[in-house]
């Protein structure tokens, strides 16, 4: 029989299903940001060529097809490293505010 204290350690390590499907949402979302993205800043991120192409892909598809992309590309977004792109995209958000208030 196992221990109550192994038992304990082995389930908190797992996270819930629904914290999976929140991680995993919070990921599409990503792609669907880089989708939204210039050619050229696209350029600028080290992306793996699968995912370079599924956002290539969305941009030209329209219709039900784009929701099935947008799937696609977050579970490509699973296999990558998704702080290097959170910082460019903050950064690039950060570049096209205004700086100080706007004249009437």
């Amino acid at each position: 029989m196992v221990s109550d204290e192994f038992a304990d350690d082995e389930h908190e390590e797992r996270p819930s299903r629904s914290a999976r499907k929140r991680a995993a949402e919070a990921l599409q979302k990503l792609g669907v940001r880089l989708v939204a993205l210039r050619e050229v800043e696209l350029a600028a991120l080290a992306l793996p060529e699968e995912l370079r192409a599924a956002v290539q892909e969305a941009r030209r598809l329209r219709g039900p097809a784009i929701a099935r992309q947008y799937q696609y590309i977050g579970r490509l977004m699973r296999d990558v490293d998704p702080e290097p792109i959170e910082r460019a995209l903050a950064t690039r958000a950060g570049n096209l505010l205004p700086r100080g208030k706007m004249p009437r």
